[in-house]
């Protein structure tokens, strides 16, 4: 053979060889146009073994561990399981339907987060810019230093650094969560200065609690650890100044309606009144409708209904949701809508600050807990770079971009319940993968 020949062919041997994860790569993203039912065979899913799952849903109703559950699979584009079990309401005692409303709390983190980096994509900020540049009260943040119990007097240190938008989508930027708070201190100094940290019925906007909360000391400097934080609702008032928008005319025009979610909403319209499940707790051997403590459960559909939570303030269903992340998987599109460039997804999965949960089986990207290897080696916890996350009423997703697989189960209670439905849920879904 002579060198010239020899020089040609080489090129052809390299592609022949890397084509095949040319090929896998490029499957990583789901052609998918829109999401529809499907015949579990045809995407690789045995039916039989769905039954596991069905049976599981069933006893746990039977058992007492939850009133209701609504869970739905999908893979490859397609739902392969989309059922309905218990009640909707404890004091009715009506069924609950496939196309029941839930209050998906801190679901709605990555809706925002999603918000955040459409507007990123269209060059309106940086995201290491300091969020002060664009709410000037955060300007000149403090560290909670002493604290007097007795008059919840305090005293500060000024932080090492400003708060970034970065350090907002990952909970790095110290702020704090007010009355669910895993410190008392916090708690009482947000109780005071009449910050609003979850739901409300009172005429509040989310301007007016992210203004007095941009005054208040934070946990720590930013960026120094991981603290579950408000910081999502600081991103709501954020995207209507970016936007010109109230953030949930926002979502509705950008989101919700490109991506058909016709069942999403911060404040339900009265004609979906009825299929709002009602928030539950155990009563004894039973069940009966959780009343009214520091919110009331009937936010969604009473009161002022003009504070969007961007951290826990939508409503919303199964199949809803899970369009949501099939755009997701799609790579930033679905329904004929481009929401996100596939680029800019690559990175919000990418870990943004390696420090934080070094250890874990999963690190936080900018809108969800992902799968490290280590936790995808462990079992039940998806393939590496599956996402995930979870809301205070007792609902929970995932899904896996590997597998193009999405689950969700989602429940309405609070309180203690012996609820094991999320992690058989998760187990029972990929042994019914069959390909």
């Amino acid at each position: 053979m002579t060198m010239r020949k020899f020089l040609i062919m080489v090129p052809a041997i390299v592609l022949l060889l890397i084509a095949p994860d040319l090929v896998v790569a490029q499957n990583m993203v789901s052609s998918v146009e829109t999401l529809t039912e499907g015949d579990p065979a045809n995407v690789g899913v045995s039916n039989q073994r769905l039954q596991r799952v069905d049976k599981m849903c069933s006893q746990a109703i039977e058992d007492g561990q939850v009133p209701g559950i609504v869970a739905l699979i999908a893979r490859k584009g397609k739902i392969v399981f989309h059922k309905a079990y218990g009640i909707a309401d404890p004091q009715t005692g009506n069924d609950l339907e496939r196309d029941a409303i839930f209050r998906i709390a801190s679901q709605s983190k990555a809706i925002t987060a999603t918000a955040v980096m459409m507007l990123w994509e269209e060059g309106k900020f940086r995201l290491d810019d300091p969020i002060s540049k664009y709410i000037p009260e955060f300007a000149n943040p403090t560290v909670l230093q002493r604290f007097s119990y007795s008059d919840t007097s305090y005293s500060t240190r000024p932080a090492d650094k400003e708060i970034t938008i970065r350090h907002l989508l990952t909970h790095t930027s110290g702020i704090g969560y007010g009355v669910i708070d895993g410190d008392e201190r916090i708690k009482m100094i947000y109780q005071k200065a009449g910050v609003t940290d979850l739901f409300t019925t009172e005429p509040i906007t989310i301007e007016e609690s992210v203004r007095k909360l941009a005054k208040l000391p934070l946990h720590h400097d930013p960026g120094e650890k991981y603290t579950y934080s408000e910081g999502l609702d600081v991103l709501g008032y954020f995207i209507e100044i970016m936007s010109g928008m109230t953030f949930a005319e926002f979502l509705e025009a950008r989101l919700f309606k490109p991506l058909g979610m016709d069942d999403t909403y911060f404040y339900l319209p009265e004609s979906k009144y009825d299929r709002l499940v009602a928030v539950s707790t155990r009563d004894g051997n039973g069940w009966i409708n959780y009343p009214v403590t520091f919110y009331d459960p009937a936010y969604p559909k009473t009161g002022a209904k003009t504070f969007y939570s961007g951290g826990a303030g939508l409503s919303s269903t199964a199949r809803d949701y899970a369009t949501f992340l099939q755009m997701y998987l799609n790579g930033g599109q679905l329904n004929g809508h481009r929401i996100l460039s596939r680029t800019t997804i690559d990175f919000m999965m990418d870990n943004q600050f390696p420090n934080v949960w070094p250890d874990s089986d999963e690190y936080y990207g900018l809108a969800f807990g992902v799968t490290t290897e280590k936790g995808a080696s462990r079992g039940a916890n998806g393939s590496k770079g599956s996402f995930r996350w979870g809301g205070y009423f007792n609902t929970q997703y995932w899904a896996d971009p590997n597998e193009e697989l999405i689950g969700i189960i989602m429940k309405q209670t609070r309180g203690p319940v012996d609820d094991e439905t999320g992690w058989k849920f998760n187990i029972l879904t990929y042994q019914a993968i069959d390909d």
